[in-house]
């Protein structure tokens, strides 16, 4: 064998030899990026529906589960508050919710699949502050003495009634939006999804 097809053999070899570690390299650096790309738990855990169990939840008293990282106010209104929405009608700019924020068994007065039970996103369409809960009628909870409960807006000072619908000429251009939801029973609320 001459020395030429000695140091063809050897040029071979090393480009051979080069052209698999390279290979190896890539794969290598492609498989972190590959993983990278899918959902961890985590985030499989935070877009997943919640179940809320309502049954220690009392009249007038409010529950807050988190869904894909946002909160997710679960009120249970009184006769008292149920009969405040007819009040509020015409101060609110969607009183019928025909603004599509919300699924449709959400379009009604209550803004909910059973009047006594909202279920909304506890946050303003504005800018995205979390509004306060302001129950306590009139000025006894610091507010208007006309006021008959719902929630304030504290950022910007956007006013929503007791069905999370946002009263005319506030800064907040829309309702607070009602998340997908369904009852699994007459004590658990599944977040996040609905029978549609």
């Amino acid at each position: 064998m001459s020395v030429e097809d000695k140091m063809d053999n050897s040029r071979r070899n090393l480009l051979v030899a080069t052209s698999a570690a390279g290979g190896v390299a890539a794969v290598a650096t492609a498989v972190p990026f590959v993983a990278s790309l899918t959902p961890s738990d985590r985030a499989k855990a935070a877009g997943a529906a919640v179940e809320a169990n309502i049954s220690d939840l009392a009249p007038g008293e409010m529950m807050t589960v988190e869904w894909r990282g946002k909160p997710v106010w679960i009120l249970r209104r009184t006769p008292e508050m149920i009969a405040s929405l007819d009040k509020t009608d015409d101060k609110v700019s969607d009183p019928e919710s025909d603004k599509p924020m919300q699924p449709e068994y959400a379009k009604n007065k209550h803004r909910s699949i059973k009047e006594e039970y909202l279920v909304t996103v506890g946050i303003c369409t504005h800018l995205g502050c979390s509004p306060s809960e302001r129950f306590k009628v009139g000025a006894d909870g610091g507010m208007s003495a006309d006021w008959p409960g719902g929630f304030l807006c504290p950022c910007h000072g956007s006013l929503f009634d007791l069905a999370g619908r946002v009263y005319s000429s506030m800064p907040a251009p829309e309702n607070l939006e009602v998340p997908p939801h369904m009852y699994l029973s007459d004590t658990t609320i599944l977040v996040g999804e609905d029978e549609a």
